[in-house]
């Protein structure tokens, strides 16, 4: 039987998605779970191992039920997570060393400060690209090896494996039989070489971690292995791993040098493909690889937003002025402008180009007049706002000028947002027709390895451009609205010291 699909597992910050993708790179069926959010301290963010991997197991099963195909349809699976969110699990009997440390926690700044003091900053850039930041992986492996009980005596007896989620998916798609990460994941984790594309032994020490945790590195497109054939009734090759924002990069053919995406998920990511050397940044921008293709490696400049569509979460969820998330467009649109009111989502820290990671959430302006319309407009003008921040330390980083801006993500079926967003760049944004272009980018590095796309020459004739906004604002009026975005700003940065 001729293999007719590619099936993705999309694995997020708030939910578990499964999507099949046929020849041309379309969507036919899919299907998401939302799973626990887990506050345990302020500022500290949990996710149950358990509960994702049963969540994506559930929308892959589901999701080839719904499309009424047999296992053996499919080509192949591909996998893009959630990055830098860390699990520890026991090596023999699979069982999770407690909660997942999502990668918006904040616990391990202190740790980040130590190692900030003792002047490591400059050489921990020159070897990975990434910053000292409780964002990244490896200080919230040390917090589990210094806080669980037992936990480091069993790492340094080879007894413990870390991973990110998705060596914690193929972990159990395999049936507990394969450790692997690809090499997009594994620029997240602070111990990754940039330049020698290994694990790191100068960062393993400063961190005291123990090397047998660390997953094979791999290429993001190859057969790592097969499912167990009793999850989805048929052994399925596993052929591609990305990070999701990596994979939405790939997702948006940006192949080339100079091509770049934004991605408006739980955060807001900005991509820009730099070729086959990284680039370091002097704008508060890290450097990450985009992904390994046939010992081949390519790299990006990436700016990172913490909180993006989750402050439309936060708005149904914390402040309950919506039941739905569709619900903030309209109710944006409610009133005229924002009022004057400006909402800065810092609420697990600012990240690029600040890297506050003592920054809180903060809503300024307020009056007798404010209503629940100004803080709703206000909550998604942030959202544009903080990617205006990203692209303009990019341009600055990399010379080069975003003349349109590719954008993707959920968040791009909101108008209001997206016309906001054109308007306060000052130039057009274009959505992906496919807006789950992370998913699918997936998809086409898992296809690929199974020859079910040819390469990258053929994916590229699959995207096509969706709605297109052009800015309408004039040029003073988006230029006073963001100088009172700046202050905002200002005024949320260091507040957990204060």
């Amino acid at each position: 039987m001729k293999k007719k699909f590619i099936l993705a597992l999309d694995q997020g910050t708030t939910s578990s998605r499964a999507i099949l993708f046929d020849q041309s790179g379309t969507p036919v069926a899919s299907q998401s779970l939302e799973f626990r959010q887990i506050y345990p301290h302020p500022g500290w963010v949990e996710h149950e191992p358990m509960e994702i991997w049963a969540t994506q197991i559930e929308t892959a099963r589901n999701v080839l039920q719904k499309a009424g195909i047999e296992a053996s349809a499919v080509a192949a699976i591909g996998i893009t997570n959630q990055r830098e969110t860390t699990v520890v699990w026991e090596r023999g009997s699979g069982r999770p060393m407690g909660h997942a440390i999502v990668w918006q926690c904040r616990r391990t700044a202190e740790i980040c400060r130590e190692l900030v003091r003792g002047g490591y900053g400059d050489e921990v850039r020159k070897r990975t690209g990434l910053l000292l930041d409780p964002y990244f992986s490896g200080t919230k492996i040390r917090w589990i090896l210094d806080h669980l009980p037992d936990a480091r005596r069993m790492a340094e007896n080879g007894d413990l494996l870390f991973g990110t989620i998705d060596s914690w998916l193929v972990y159990n798609l395999t049936g507990r039989r394969i450790h692997v990460t690809d090499y997009s994941n594994a620029s997240r984790t602070l111990l990754l070489n940039l330049q020698e594309k290994k694990w790191d032994p100068f960062m393993l020490q400063l961190l005291g971690i123990p090397e047998a945790m660390l997953p094979r590195l791999c290429s993001s497109s190859e057969v790592y292995g097969v499912s167990d054939s009793g999850l989805l009734g048929e052994a399925i090759p596993i052929g591609g791993i990305a990070g999701d924002q990596q994979a939405s990069l790939f997702g948006q053919a940006c192949f080339s040098k100079g091509m770049g995406k934004n991605t408006y998920g739980t955060g807001c990511f900005l991509l820009l493909h730099t070729g086959r050397q990284p680039v370091f940044s002097q704008s508060g921008l890290i450097t990450t690889i985009a992904w390994g293709i046939g010992g081949k490696v390519e790299y990006a400049l990436e700016g990172s937003v913490f909180i993006g569509g989750a402050v439309v979460q936060w708005l149904r969820d914390g402040l309950k002025i919506i039941d739905h998330a569709q619900e903030s467009e309209a109710l944006a649109l409610s009133v005229k402008d924002n009022g004057g009111v400006y909402f800065v989502p810092a609420f697990v820290g600012l990240g690029a180009p600040h890297w506050d990671m003592d920054a809180r959430g903060t809503i300024l302006g307020l009056t007798r007049g404010s209503t629940r319309g100004h803080i709703a407009r206000a909550a998604l003008e942030s959202i544009a706002y903080q990617s205006r921040d990203i692209l303009e330390c990019m341009e600055r980083d990399s010379g080069l000028k975003f003349e349109t801006l590719k954008v993707d993500g959920g968040a791009t079926a909101n108008r209001f947002l997206m016309q906001f967003q054109a308007d306060i760049l000052g130039r057009p944004v274009v959505c992906a027709r496919v807006a789950e272009t992370t998913a699918q980018g997936a998809a086409y590095l898992a296809g690929i390895a199974v020859d079910f796309w040819k390469g990258q020459a053929e994916i590229a004739q699959n995207w096509v451009a969706g709605p297109t906004y052009f800015p309408k604002m004039d040029p003073s009026e988006r230029e006073r609205l963001y100088q009172q975005w700046l202050r905002a700003t200002e005024r949320a940065r260091k507040w957990h010291q204060s």
